[in-house]
């Protein structure tokens, strides 16, 4: 069976409405990370296929800062916990294609996705 393709995103993120628009999410499921949380299992899947739980980590987060953390040594499990409990945390948009996960807005990580998807 073939592993469905999806992508955590906000919809109201003016960033993550660009890089849906495009690519082709036709064959994509699309949860709102606002609206559905990420499940404990769902973020993971995504950590191990990315290598950490800090790949997915964001520090643009106002929280981040309101929080204090930049001056916090965090850990995996803090990171992995900060991410369950607010939304904010995670790098969008997390785009999983098959085998495959590309992490935020950087160009390489969007034109990627846009490859594996066409």
């Amino acid at each position: 069976m073939k592993k469905r393709n999806k992508i955590y995103h906000l919809t109201n993120c003016g960033t993550c409405k660009k890089i849906l628009g495009s690519l082709n999410t036709e064959v994509c499921e699309l949860q709102d990370i606002k609206q559905n949380a990420i499940s404990e299992k769902e973020l993971d899947d995504m950590a191990a296929m990315a290598g950490s739980y800090e790949a997915l980590f964001s520090r643009k987060a106002i929280k981040y800062k309101t929080l204090g953390l930049k001056d916090k040594k965090l850990t995996e499990k803090d990171i992995r916990k900060l991410i369950l409990s607010e939304y904010t945390f995670l790098k969008r948009p997390v785009i999983v294609v098959g085998k495959k996960i590309f992490i935020g807005n950087a160009a390489k990580e969007v034109d990627g996705a846009r490859e594996a998807l066409a």
